[in-house]
C-alpha cells in the first residue's frame, strides 16, 4: 500500500521531463508569457479547494439567508488574509526547500512540535469532517441515497482519485482543476438564475458590520472556512522540490509565477465564496426565508424558487466541492504527519481515520449543517498556530536567505494574524457568557 513517503517521491519523479524543461527555460527568461506560467500552475489551485469546500457552503448560506449581503465584507476580508498566508506559505517552500511542518521540527523544541502536529491533526481532522461531509450529502440528495450510503461511497472515490497521485503530481492537479472549474461553472450558472440586488451586494462587500452575536458566530465560521490551517501547511509542501532551484535568480523567477497564481486561484475562490452568500441572500433572505439553514434545505427550498435546473446544479457543485476538497485535505494531512513527526502512515488507514468522526456525527444524529459550521469555527480556533510559524520563520534571515519578509511585509501578516486572534477572543467570550448566562 502507498504511503506518504512514497506518495511524496512518486509526486517528484511524475514530473514529466518535458514540464520540467519548460519550467527551467522560464526561470532562465527563454520563455515569457503564458507559455512561462504554466508550468508552474497546480500548487495553488491545489490550495484553492480548501476556500471552496463544503464548511463554506454551510457558513455562506447562513450568512446570506440570515444576514442577506451584509456578511460580504467577511468573505472579501478572509480572502485577502488567505491570499498574504499562501503566498508567505509558498515562500516559504521555495526559499527554503522545506515546508513549514518541517521547519517547525527543525528549529522548534520537541514538545513545542509535538503539541503543534496533535493540533494540525486535530484541525485536519475538522477540516475533513466538513468536506466528507459535504460530498456525502451532495450525493445523496443528488442520487436519492441514504446519507451513510452517501459517506462510502464519497470515502471509496476520493479513495480512488487519491491513489492517482502514483501516476505523479501533474493528473492529480488535472483532477483537482476540473472539480474547481465545475466548482465555479455552477455558480456562475446560480447568479444567472438568481435575481441579484447588486448595490447591496456592492454595500455588504466594503461596509464591515456584526450586528449581533450570530453574526459575530457566522463571521467567524466564514474566516475559519476561508483562511484553513491545512491549506497554509500543505502549500509549502507542494513547492520546495517541486523544480529543481541551484540559484536565487531561479528561485525569485518561480516566486514571481507562484504569487500570480496565488492571487488567480484565491480570486475565483473569493468569487465564488461571494457567490454563495449573493444566492442564499437574493433566493432565501430576500423571499423572507432567513430560517435557511441546512444544506437539505437549502436545495429543497432552492428547487421550488428557481427550478429543478438550479437545484441540481447546487448539488453538482457541493458534491465537486465535497471531493475535491477531501482528496486536497487527505494530502495535507500526509504532509502534516510526514513532516512534522516523520510519521508515514498508510494511505488507506488516514482515509479511514479522518472519515471516523463523519461517521459518528451521522450517526449520532447531529445535524450535518451544524456539524459543518462548528467544524469551521474549530478551525478558525486553530489558525493562529501555523500563522504564527509562519511569520516567525519567514521573518528569520537564517530559513529565508535573500527572500526574508520585508519589515512592511511582517507588520501586515502580524496585523492580519492578529485580526484572526481577535475574531476567535470575541467569539470565546460569547460563548463563555452564554455558557454562565
Amino acid at each position: 500500500m502507498l504511503r506518504a513517503h512514497d506518495l511524496r517521491a512518486q509526486d517528484l519523479t511524475g514530473w514529466s521531463e518535458r514540464t520540467n524543461a519548460a519550467a527551467q527555460n522560464a526561470m532562465s527568461g527563454k520563455t515569457h508569457g503564458l507559455r512561462a506560467f504554466l508550468p508552474f500552475v497546480g500548487p495553488a489551485v491545489i490550495a484553492s479547494v480548501a476556500y471552496m469546500d463544503p464548511g463554506n457552503f454551510a457558513t455562506n448560506i447562513q450568512a446570506g439567508a440570515k444576514f442577506g449581503y451584509e456578511l460580504l465584507w467577511v468573505v472579501v476580508a478572509a480572502n485577502l488574509i488567505a491570499m498574504l498566508f499562501q503566498g508567505l506559505s509558498a515562500k516559504l517552500g521555495i526559499a527554503s526547500g522545506r515546508s513549514l511542518a518541517t521547519v517547525c521540527r527543525d528549529h522548534l523544541p520537541r514538545p513545542l512540535v509535538i503539541c503543534m502536529w496533535i493540533a494540525s491533526e486535530m484541525a485536519a481532522m475538522a477540516t475533513d469532517l466538513a468536506e466528507f461531509l459535504g460530498g456525502a450529502i451532495g450525493l445523496s440528495l443528488l442520487f436519492h441515497l441514504p446519507l451513510l450510503g452517501g459517506l462510502a461511497l464519497t470515502g471509496l472515490v476520493t479513495y480512488a482519485i487519491l491513489v492517482m497521485q502514483g501516476k505523479g503530481f501533474r493528473p492529480m492537479e488535472a483532477i483537482i482543476g476540473v472539480l474547481v472549474l465545475a466548482i465555479g461553472g455552477c455558480y456562475l450558472l446560480e447568479l444567472v438564475l438568481a435575481p441579484l440586488n447588486w448595490p447591496e451586494l456592492a454595500r455588504g462587500a466594503f461596509t464591515p458590520t456584526l450586528r449581533d452575536g450570530d453574526a459575530l458566530l457566522l463571521a467567524v465560521g466564514i474566516v475559519g472556512a476561508t483562511v484553513m490551517p491545512h491549506a497554509i501547511y500543505l502549500h509549502s509542501g507542494l513547492m520546495h522540490d517541486r523544480v529543481e532551484m541551484k540559484t536565487d535568480a531561479a528561485r525569485r523567477k518561480a516566486l514571481g509565477y507562484s504569487n500570480r497564481e496565488v492571487i488567480i486561484a484565491l480570486s475565483l475562490a473569493g468569487l465564488v465564496n461571494m457567490a454563495m452568500i449573493a444566492v442564499a441572500a437574493s433566493v432565501f433572505h430576500a423571499s423572507g426565508r432567513t430560517d435557511v439553514a441546512e444544506i437539505e434545505t437549502a436545495y429543497q427550498t432552492l428547487t421550488p424558487l428557481l427550478g429543478a435546473a438550479a437545484g441540481s446544479v447546487f448539488l453538482i457543485s457541493l458534491l465537486a466541492s465535497g471531493l475535491s476538497s477531501s482528496v486536497v485535505g487527505t494530502m495535507a494531512g500526509q504532509v502534516i504527519c510526514q513532516d512534522f513527526v516523520h510519521m508515514r502512515i498508510p494511505l488507506w488507514l488516514r482515509r479511514v481515520v479522518t472519515m471516523a468522526p463523519a461517521f459518528v456525527v451521522v450517526a449520532m444524529g447531529v445535524g450535518s449543517t451544524q456539524a459543518l459550521i462548528m467544524s469551521q469555527v474549530l478551525l478558525s480556533l486553530f489558525l493562529p498556530v501555523p500563522m504564527a510559524a509562519l511569520i516567525w520563520f519567514t521573518s528569520r534571515r537564517d530559513v529565508m536567505g535573500n527572500f526574508v519578509n520585508s519589515r512592511p511585509m511582517t507588520a501586515l501578516a502580524i496585523a492580519a494574524g492578529l485580526v484572526v486572534f481577535t475574531l476567535n477572543s470575541v467569539l470565546l467570550v460569547s460563548i463563555l457568557r452564554d455558557a454562565l448566562a
